[in-house]
């Protein structure tokens, strides 16, 4: 790895600095609406750089930081880490880890959480708090007090034993909801490295002005799939089944039909979909994320991926949120492209021999 990037091994609960070791083939991404994640190879060419490695990275216990000069631009936790040897005898670590987020993947709700009326943030924050206030579950993450405006009504039930990470997820995809995410950062003025819960309402937006990128240009690449094997017109969700009745066949709450009349009548084939909410007891809150899901399925999903050369273009993975203009002009499109998007997922490959310092952009229309 050039000198300008560094790999931080830290303890996951205190954040106290283990070592800094050299990450070769690193690459790290992260996204809006899922885990992130980074690679690399740690080698190992004597017993000293082993001795260090073994006490530095436990799969689970330890964190991950990448540095670019003083920046962070990535944390995680290492969740996996394979020991290699060469018929020749070198030896390796490779180490692959996700974004502090994934940790909640890893907190079940073990007691009965109710909320009435509650902001939909503080809920989020509700779970937070649940997950670190117990025994050894404090990893650092910390949060503000902005607000949505949008009041929520949930029980969530300790018999169904949900993830935490599954519960904000369902929380913010219903209609008005939101998108989050752990920001990993250094705080300019402590130098202190940060988690925090970063919320959206619809969705997370960072940065006063657009970044113009331009193909040919800093733009090296782009690909621009459409995707209709999830669309639908016709949607229908459901909930959880109705057990109280024990003589009766159990059968699931079920959202309003929806149906998009103006698509039929325009001439599109009936497309139908559905999506399940299994610990979803009131049809009020199961009709809006049915709602929240038609609006999504009723068009072709196009997520378009730019490749971007980091030395013509200021990027850096702060910049999720961002929205950019975009301005192509080649075979596909000879009159120009030029539109705006917003910025969902950055995954970068730092430069190595032959190879420059990349960005591939994941976009969406803002």
């Amino acid at each position: 790895m050039f000198a300008s990037y560094r790999a931080l091994f830290c303890d996951l609960r205190t954040d106290q600095l283990l070592d800094v070791l050299p990450l070769q083939g690193v690459s790290f991404d992260d996204y809006l609406g899922k885990t992130g994640t980074a690679s690399g190879t740690i080698p190992i060419p004597n017993a000293a750089v082993a001795g260090r490695v073994r006490a530095a990275v436990t799969p689970g216990r330890t964190a991950l930081w990448i540095e670019r000069g003083r920046e962070i631009w990535w944390g995680g936790i290492v969740w996996t880490a394979s020991v290699q040897s060469t018929d020749r005898g070198f030896l390796s670590m490779q180490v692959q880890a996700a974004t502090f987020d994934s940790y909640l993947d890893h907190r079940r709700l073990l007691d009965t959480v109710e909320a009435r009326g509650v902001e939909q943030f503080d809920i989020v924050r509700q779970l937070i708090d649940y997950a670190q206030q117990a025994a050894g579950g404090d990893i650092g993450i910390e949060y503000g007090s902005e607000t949505s405006g949008m009041a929520r009504d949930r029980v969530y039930s300790r018999y169904d034993v949900p993830s935490l990470r599954d519960l904000i997820d369902q929380l913010g995809k219903v209609e008005k909801g939101f998108e989050w995410r752990i920001a990993a950062f250094r705080d300019p003025e402590s130098g202190r490295r940060i988690k925090r819960l970063q919320l959206g309402s619809p969705v997370i937006r960072t940065g006063a002005s657009d970044v113009v990128l331009d193909h040919p240009g800093p733009v090296m690449s782009y690909a621009w799939p459409v995707d209709a094997t999830g669309q639908a017109n016709v949607w229908q969700s459901r909930g959880a089944s109705d057990n109280t009745n024990q003589a009766a066949e159990s059968v699931p709450l079920l959202s309003d039909l929806l149906v998009d009349e103006r698509a039929l009548a325009a001439g599109w084939p009936r497309l139908d979909g559905t999506s399940d909410y299994s610990t979803v007891i009131e049809k009020p809150t199961l009709d809006a994320h049915a709602r929240a899901d038609w609006d999504a399925a009723r068009a072709p999903r196009t997520i378009p991926e730019i490749t971007v050369h980091m030395g013509r273009a200021p990027l850096s993975p702060a910049m999720l949120g961002t929205t950019i203009r975009l301005r192509i002009r080649d075979l596909w499109w000879p009159d120009g492209l030029d539109e705006r998007y917003r910025v969902v997922g950055m995954a970068i490959t730092p430069p190595e021999r032959g190879r420059p310092e990349t960005a591939k952009l994941l976009l969406e229309a803002p």
